[in-house]
């Protein structure tokens, strides 16, 4: 039927103003099947005609475009448009927040219901408990005035409760709302039965003259419930705070320079690959890209945690929305928009925040069968005080049933690991620790092993050439010449050295043909008529080349700590090339505070064992493995998960990529390639190995904390549900009322997300 058919046929109400609703085109459209009405009055109400028409249609907004909805405790659920979850019925959210996005619809609906329903729920309460007391009402009449009281209450402020509860059942998946949808209804439709034809309940549910009704039960448990939710809700909004924060530190505009020279405030998503960006001091960097002109020092802790600005110069990186304090720079966009280093960050974040976590896995099962075996619990309650309880039996009976149902709400075992997954990755990422899902997090608490490579792991990354040797017949810029030309198309920072020292004393790079990256041991290519290899001694002897006299001279560089790679023309040794890696100034005091948490450290390189054994004694490593293809890190990595140990690798290149998808947790430099973070479950913006001591605290405490509330909630059901089935009774005439039930119910969820956003401000060094 059509949103006109069907707004001619029914006309609906608002039930904020009261006005007639109609489809307005173009502004009507439909979910899951159902025509979308908007209210043309001052509220300007948006909602959907619900199949169930005595029931208030739901609330909802229309969908952001291209935005994705997702449920915090089913991460699998995904809809391009605001709904309930079909499994748990809690409402989606927008997987990646905005800055500008208002507050949560259901939150404003939500309160809305609460605040005028209040004082109905107020009214009836009052009258249950005095009236009889104050003799105001004779028979029935007390009951005849409470009726009209509560039908708002249950019917109007209750309905999207009563609507996930069917929506349960239809599902077959039942949750918190099918036991509040069980047990109100059941207090309710009691109460009406008892008040509208009382002959037919059963003499035995007589008490002081009259068939009691429970509809203060109802009408309280539903405000409760909705406070509840107001509380959760408005909680849960907190954990997308760090998404925000990020999202907030891009500039809204950039400073273009044009061909001609003139300058322009353009907006940030105007920017294109290539343009020229200037900017001044105290302004940010609007994207990524590199320095053309000028010196200053950026300060990058927003995205990286380090304290201290960073010397940026002519041909250095920038990362959009950091803060340039001093000088006035030059640069040029390399990328923009959703391929910038922020926006990757924020990207990880999101899919973090939504994974899942291996120990939510035990919680899933348990809930699984948990609202099955409440119901069961409920209807052995209400038998066994009908049967066996003192009078009235079967009054007794039902209001312990309806208990049970109220107070065994699953929502905070559902809600115990992801909330402190979404507050953990948060808080971890404004340190500059991206990771890549749940299983991370609770896998790097558990690590005893850390193999590390060296180039931009241990050591910066930015190699420095030294010097070129050359064989008899050839010179030292012949062999750098050579060596530049076939390493023009490498990635490797050790090529990219010897490539700028060429390109420095202006030496004319041959084209190659036929190239081949051997990862880990090499380059390979022809140049004219010429094979051209450029390696290590690995990538020598696959290609039959005997070294000769320039294996002397290759020690004594590596044993000063140069990587040294020889050059082979048409399979004859003809020289060899220095570069030098500086160890990163952080590496040392990263490595002690790791090898003092307990961990076993390895270094595994591709560089000669003479210069991987100098790097490693001036760390303190003792374990090292030098000369290693990709495959040897990956068997290295599987041999020691094979004795057990629980192992992480750290890496930033091509070559490191195996090894890091085969770890138990792989860690990524955010300074090396794509490839590698990509292959990882740990990213680290800033490249700084100390960055792995901070993400395993803030997996020591995430776990902690997801502990806390999995044994929180486990307590809270365990003593709860038999309180409420009246075990006590028996021995002390303790009874939980169903009102008191619904607000444990609710303060259960609030304490376990409560409990997680204390993530946020953990102290987070040893």
């Amino acid at each position: 039927m059509s949103p006109a058919a069907v707004a001619a046929a029914d006309p609906l109400k608002d039930p904020v103003c009261g006005m007639t609703v109609t489809p307005a085109s173009p502004h009507s459209f439909e979910h899951e099947g159902r025509p979308f009405y908007f209210c043309c009055g001052g509220c300007k109400t948006k909602f959907a005609a619900d199949p169930l028409r005595f029931l208030q249609p739901v609330v909802v907004e229309p969908p952001i475009e291209g935005a994705t909805y997702t449920c915090p405790m089913h991460p699998e659920v995904r809809e391009d448009h605001p709904a309930a979850c079909p499994k748990c019925g809690m409402a989606l959210e927008a997987e990646m927040p905005t800055l500008d996005e208002g507050e949560n619809p259901e939150l404003t609906d939500f309160r809305r219901r609460f605040v005028w329903t209040l004082p109905l729920t107020l009214a009836v309460f009052v009258l249950a408990m005095g009236g009889h007391r104050l003799h105001l009402f004779s028979g029935g009449t007390q009951s005849w005035i409470e009726l009209p009281l509560t039908l708002p209450v249950v019917l109007w402020a209750g309905a999207p409760f009563f609507v996930r509860g069917v929506q349960s059942v239809i599902h077959r998946s039942p949750n918190m709302w099918t036991l509040i949808a069980t047990g109100t209804s059941a207090a309710f439709a009691y109460s009406v039965v008892a008040t509208v034809a009382p002959g037919l309940i059963p003499a035995s549910f007589s008490s002081m003259g009259r068939v009691p009704v429970y509809f203060e039960a109802a009408a309280v448990i539903i405000s409760l419930t909705l406070l509840g939710q107001l509380l959760e809700l408005k909680a849960r909004s907190q954990t997308s705070a760090a998404i925000k924060s990020l999202l907030g530190l891009a500039p809204k505009t950039a400073r273009r320079v044009e061909i001609d020279g003139s300058e322009a405030d353009v907006p940030l998503a105007a920017v294109q690959v290539g343009d020229m960006l200037r900017v001044r001091p105290g302004e940010k960097v609007p994207v990524d890209g590199v320095v053309l002109e000028g010196s200053s020092a950026v300060d990058e802790s927003m995205l990286t945690g380090e304290p201290m600005p960073i010397s940026k110069r002519i041909g250095d990186t920038l990362i959009g929305a950091t803060l340039n304090t001093t000088g006035a720079l030059l640069m040029s966009a390399a990328k923009v928009g959703s391929q910038t280093v922020l926006a990757g960050i924020v990207q990880m974040v999101v899919q973090a925040q939504r994974s899942k976590a291996p120990m939510q896995r035990m919680a899933d099962r348990v809930a699984g069968y948990f609202v099955v075996t409440v119901v069961a619990i409920a209807g052995l309650t209400f038998v066994a005080w009908g049967l066996f309880g003192p009078e009235p039996r079967w009054v007794y009976g039902l209001i312990n049933a309806v208990a049970v149902l109220i107070i065994a709400c699953p929502c905070a075992l559902g809600l115990a690991t992801p909330m402190s997954i979404m507050v953990a990755t948060g808080r971890a990422a404004t340190q500059g620790v991206l990771f890549r899902d749940a299983a991370a997090i609770e896998r790097l608490r558990d690590v005893d092993t850390l193999i590390l490579d060296k180039t931009g792991t241990l050591t910066e990354g930015r190699p420095r050439f030294e010097r070129a040797i050359a064989a008899e017949g050839y010179t030292d810029d012949e062999v750098l010449r050579l060596a530049a030309s076939i390493d023009k198309a490498s990635e490797h920072p050790l090529a990219r050295a010897i490539v700028v020292a060429a390109r420095e004393r202006k030496l004319r790079l041959e084209r190659v043909i036929e190239f081949d990256s051997s990862s880990g041991v090499g380059v390979s290519g022809r140049i004219g008529e010429r094979s051209i290899a450029l390696g290590n001694r690995a990538l020598m002897q696959q290609a039959g080349v005997v070294i000769g006299a320039l294996e002397a001279q290759a020690e004594a560089l590596r044993a000063a700590g140069a990587s040294v790679m020889f050059l082979a023309v048409d399979h004859q040794a003809v020289g060899l090339l220095a570069v030098s890696d500086p160890i990163k100034a952080s590496t040392a005091e990263a490595l002690a505070t790791l090898k003092a948490s307990g961990l076993r450290v390895i270094m595994a390189s591709g560089d000669g064992l003479s210069t991987a054994r100098q790097v490693a004694a001036t760390l303190g490593i003792d374990e090292v493995h030098g000369e290693v293809k990709p495959a040897d890190k990956l068997a290295l990595v599987r041999k020691l998960q094979a004795e057990g140990r629980i192992v992480a690798m750290a890496g930033d290149g091509i070559n490191d990529a195996p090894a890091l998808a085969q770890a138990d947790v792989g860690v990524a430099m955010g300074t090396g390639t794509d490839v590698a973070m990509n292959s990882a479950a740990v990213t680290l913006v800033k490249g700084d190995l100390r960055g792995i001591a901070l993400a395993r605290v803030i997996s020591q405490q995430t776990i902690s904390n997801m502990q806390q509330n999995l044994a929180f909630a486990f307590a809270y059901n365990a003593l709860g549900v038999p309180l409420a089935a009246g075990v006590l009774y028996p021995f002390t005439g303790w009874l939980l009322s169903p009102m008191l039930a619904a607000l444990a119910m609710s303060l259960s969820s609030v304490s376990v997300i409560s409990n997680a956003l204390r993530l946020r401000g953990a102290h987070l060094r040893k």
